[in-house]
């Protein structure tokens, strides 16, 4: 019972510190950069909940994370992006707390380079690595340096965007999760009006859970309003589409260039 425990935990908090950092709410990322020497600050915050019943023990989960990410455009086609989340979850079993934990997850840094544009094609390439920040005794990192690389394509049709991310990620950890990971994922979005899009996406993971053939898939729907020029503000509804995903997480955010 403790090793499934140890498995539903690190699972539920590993699909929410996801290496993509996309413009959110969205999962996919798109090809876009900064611009030489200008920087986007992030705050983003994610709650979820899901529930099931496994060997008739009812099992509820809720957790989240705020995250901080900065990007920088030290060239014009390329940033680095730092990204510092912050981790919470709390599982009951029966209504028992079996798991209750906080704290500094696993920092990220990523490299984004958007190397073809044509036409309003864009392909970009973004290989990160994951550096074990975070508790793992608590459920709250892998305990190792992960590393992981998606590539991106983005195809601009205004008032239309339409995004497609394919990616890799070496999953090390000491909780005997699956190592290699693959990743797909779609996502558009429509200008309504001046200053508000509506955003759609659609993904699909490999499951960390070795003995599970079955593999997270996610719908999500949202909305990305200009407060001002370089100042956005967000919110998501993201649905499991299958039971090994969350079942629901509410997404809010909030994005300053300079």
């Amino acid at each position: 019972m403790r090793y499934w425990i140890e498995t539903t935990v690190m699972g539920l908090l590993l699909l929410v510190s996801a290496p993509v950092w996309a413009a959110h709410p969205l999962v996919t990322d798109d090809a876009g950069t900064q611009g030489k020497g200008r920087f986007q600050i992030e705050i983003n915050g994610q709650q979820d909940w899901n529930s099931e019943t496994v060997n008739d023990v009812s099992t509820k989960w809720t957790g989240g994370q705020i995250a901080t990410t900065l990007s920088y455009g030290f060239i014009e086609k390329a940033d680095l992006v730092l990204a510092v989340p912050y981790q919470w979850g709390n599982l009951k079993e029966d209504g028992v707390t079996s798991y209750q934990e906080q704290g500094l997850s696993d920092v990220t840094l990523e490299l984004k380079w958007r190397f073809f544009e044509k036409n309003g094609f864009s392909l970009a390439v973004k290989p990160g690595l994951k550096f074990p920040t975070g508790n793992d005794e608590k459920g709250l990192g892998a305990g190792r340096t992960g590393y992981h690389a998606f590539l991106i394509a983005s195809r601009e049709a205004a008032p239309w965007a339409f995004h497609a991310n394919i990616g890799w990620i070496l999953n090390e950890n000491k909780a005997d999760a699956e190592k290699n990971i693959w990743h797909a994922s779609m996502a558009a979005t429509y200008d309504v009006i001046k200053d508000l899009k509506i955003v759609g996406n659609i993904g699909i993971e490999r499951n960390r859970d070795k003995a599970d053939n079955r593999h997270p898939a996610f719908l999500l729907g949202g909305l990305i309003y200009s407060l001002f020029d370089n100042v956005d503000i967000d919110i998501g509804l993201k649905y499991g589409l299958n039971s090994v995903e969350t079942d629901w997480s509410l997404l809010l955010g909030m994005a300053f260039r300079f």
